[in-house]
């Protein structure tokens, strides 16, 4: 009799058994203090080819991977809610590159146009002093350099550009010619898509292939290197953090001596120092352009959002953007002007 009762009974003792043990564990996890875990990506490898502005990344480093002891991991876990401000125009130093028998022509233009609304973060690198721009507030820099378009006096101007860039404060350093346009906000936006803390190169290449030099060496013996570069044509961009360490072979004269060593220009010299010297990559940008490539082919729809734009003479022909405004061709055969009243129509000189 009391066998058949434990038996009846047993299967409810062992239900209510695991019940009880349900329950307990239940809060027991309740009661520990809940973890949030960020999940933060990687940036993308540098050398990708960009379609579109840039997603913007976020931060770049896991905490947790700094954090190997309790107050090491604490500090990092601090550092993580720590961002950089936000990157305005004011942070950019965009250079001009631009000769005395262009002031009143090429440099005239831009001033009237996009440089009017960065006026103060533009600075004009040139072979001629000329007191009627500087008069009017304008940031001029007589390099000393040679006015000819030779490979000397275009990597001494550039090697001005980079000086007067690293005695400055800001964040980025941006190269234009005086036959690009850049529009402030497509540049802004660009630029701000980008890790702030990383080493970061972007432009638009002229070829279809990495350019092959020459390296000098010692005993005049020389060496082939193959390497990408950003066409000063078009314009390109350097981060804080990458110029920095393009140090070595950049300031000072050194930028003259690394150009002499591959026999290029100035725009090569810097992809060669950055691709081959510091091993980093060109980030590939559509939204540069040079007066060497077909500007016919750009859509009035998406002028907002290119970076720079160019003109000039290509095949005997005005190469240009096709860009409908108040302005005749005859009256602005570089579209600058039109391209400004579009994207400023409030400037006062617009009709």
């Amino acid at each position: 009799m009391h066998k058949r009762w434990i038996r009846r009974r047993l299967p409810v003792l062992i239900f209510t058994f695991f019940i009880i043990l349900y329950v307990d564990f239940q809060l027991r996890t309740n009661s520990l203090p809940k973890v949030s875990v960020a999940h933060h990506p990687s940036p993308g490898a540098q050398h990708h080819s960009t379609q579109q502005t840039p997603s913007p990344a976020r931060n770049t480093q896991n905490p947790a991977n700094n954090s190997r002891s309790g107050n090491r991991g604490h500090q990092a876990m601090e550092d993580s809610h720590v961002t950089r401000p936000k990157l305005k125009l004011e942070d950019i130093f965009i250079a001009v590159k631009t000769t005395g028998r262009f002031h009143k022509t090429r440099l005239a233009l831009l001033l009237e146009t996009w440089i009017s609304r960065t006026r103060a973060h533009t600075f004009i690198f040139t072979d001629t002093e000329d007191e009627d721009f500087r008069s009017q507030g304008h940031n001029m820099v007589v390099t000393g350099c040679q006015s000819d378009h030779s490979q000397q006096a275009l990597s001494c101007k550039m090697s001005a550009e980079y000086d007067g860039f690293m005695a400055s404060d800001k964040r980025w350093f941006c190269h234009v010619d005086d036959d690009n346009y850049v529009n402030p906000e497509a540049l802004l936006s660009l630029l701000s898509a980008f890790p702030q803390d990383s080493d970061i190169y972007v432009g638009k290449p002229s070829l279809d292939k990495p350019i092959t030099a020459h390296e000098l060496l010692e005993g005049n013996a020389t060496r082939e290197v193959r390497f990408w570069f950003a066409t000063g044509g078009a314009g390109f961009c350097l981060s804080r953090r990458l110029a920095e360490k393009m140090a070595p072979w950049a300031s000072g004269s050194r930028f003259e001596q690394t150009s002499a060593k591959i026999r290029l220009p100035d725009d090569c010299t810097v992809g060669f120092i950055v691709e081959k010297r510091l091993s980093i990559s060109m980030v590939h940008c559509p939204l540069f352009h040079s007066h060497l490539e077909n500007l016919l082919l750009i859509s009035h729809r998406s002028i907002p959002h290119q970076v720079t734009l160019s003109y000039g003479m290509f095949e005997n022909k005005m190469n240009s953007i096709e860009v409908k405004g108040s302005f005749s061709k005859e009256e602005d055969p570089s579209r600058f002007k039109t391209v400004h009243c579009i994207l400023y129509p409030f400037t006062s000189w617009c009709p």
